[in-house]
């Protein structure tokens, strides 16, 4: 079995893993391209996120849970009672953000249209992480503290907070904890391996929040067809399921106005594409998958042993992502 599958998936050059013998190199080999190869990876993340108990799927429910599921995202409208809004005022913000001669007068101005924005800024500046020595009680004291990538990140936040509130179905109130720390995990990843890649940090960050939004909406969808909460477990069910997800996910930040790379991105992701924003969210994606599945010990193989499969880069990637549970 060749030792470059990990490494063709992440496109880097192949690295030695480290082990006593031949024998042992083989199985730890074959382990390993059971467990991380990019076609096992989606199903074993999927079966993990939602736990399959012992019951069984309904006669043509994955038939069903799919064709729905495609309708929905080619019209994302059809489902507007399942997918969550963000303040009015977040796509404004965001825009710009992107500007980086913005005046604090001006972002102020857009700020005060949405008073439960102004109060998650002033908290956010008075929250121990920036030790302000005096306590912050207007905007324009607050956004000067924060400077525009604290606010970036504050708003990205703002804006994901709906997808994971008010979960009243069983997959989605199973999936959704889990579904926002790979979020936040994909994020992280995707911010740092962007300078590598040529993609903005920013837009990158923003997209790793954004490409799991479909996939919550999709449960919520499964949630009211099958109250049940069985998914099949088919790997071909979870290869369509991340399919259509994504494309609900790049519709939804059409919707939301983000910046059309990154709606473009996020239904770009496992096709033929040399995007430079594309190639950091498969690899964000990936890593944050291969992280969590370590962390719940669901991969059948030590830390040590994965990270010997990956580049420099990636490991410290990978290890930054594990820094974050402590």
């Amino acid at each position: 079995m060749s030792r470059h599958w990990i490494m063709a998936w992440f496109g880097g050059a192949p690295v030695h893993i480290p082990v006593a013998g031949p024998a042992e190199a083989a199985a730890h080999l074959a382990a390993a391209a059971i467990e991380l190869d990019p076609a096992a990876l989606d199903p074993a993340f999927f079966r993990w996120l939602t736990r399959p108990g012992a019951g069984v799927p309904a006669p043509g429910a994955e038939r069903l849970m799919l064709s729905e599921l495609a309708r929905m995202a080619e019209s994302p409208s059809a489902g507007a009672h399942l997918i969550p809004r963000v303040p009015a005022v977040v796509p404004q913000l965001l825009a710009s953000l992107r500007d980086d001669t913005i005046s604090t007068a001006t972002l102020s101005h857009i700020l005060a249209q949405d008073v439960v924005l102004v109060g998650e800024v002033i908290r956010a500046a008075n929250s121990p992480y920036y030790r302000s020595s005096k306590p912050i009680s207007t905007i324009e004291a607050a956004l000067m503290l924060l400077g525009q990538n604290g606010m970036r990140l504050l708003l990205a936040r703002v804006a994901f907070r709906p997808v994971i509130s008010a979960q009243s179905g069983h997959l989605a109130r199973l999936a959704a904890p889990q579904v926002w720390r790979h979020s936040e995990k994909c994020a992280t990843a995707a911010s740092l391996r962007a300078p590598g890649l040529q993609a903005s940090p920013f837009e990158s960050y923003l997209a790793g929040l954004m490409h799991n939004v479909g996939l919550i909406v999709a449960f919520r969808l499964f949630d009211q067809l099958y109250p049940n909460g069985v998914l099949p477990q088919s790997p071909e069910f979870f290869a369509a399921l991340s399919e259509h997800a994504r494309t609900l996910s790049s519709r939804i930040a059409a919707m939301w106005e983000f910046p059309a790379a990154i709606a473009t991105a996020i239904g770009r992701v496992g096709h033929p594409n040399l995007s430079a924003l594309v190639r950091t969210l498969a690899t964000a994606d990936r890593l944050a998958k291969l992280r969590m599945l370590a962390d719940a010990g669901q991969l059948g193989l030590d830390e040590s042993a994965v990270m010997a499969s990956l580049d420099g880069a990636m490991q410290a990637c990978f290890s930054k992502l594990g820094a974050e549970l402590h």
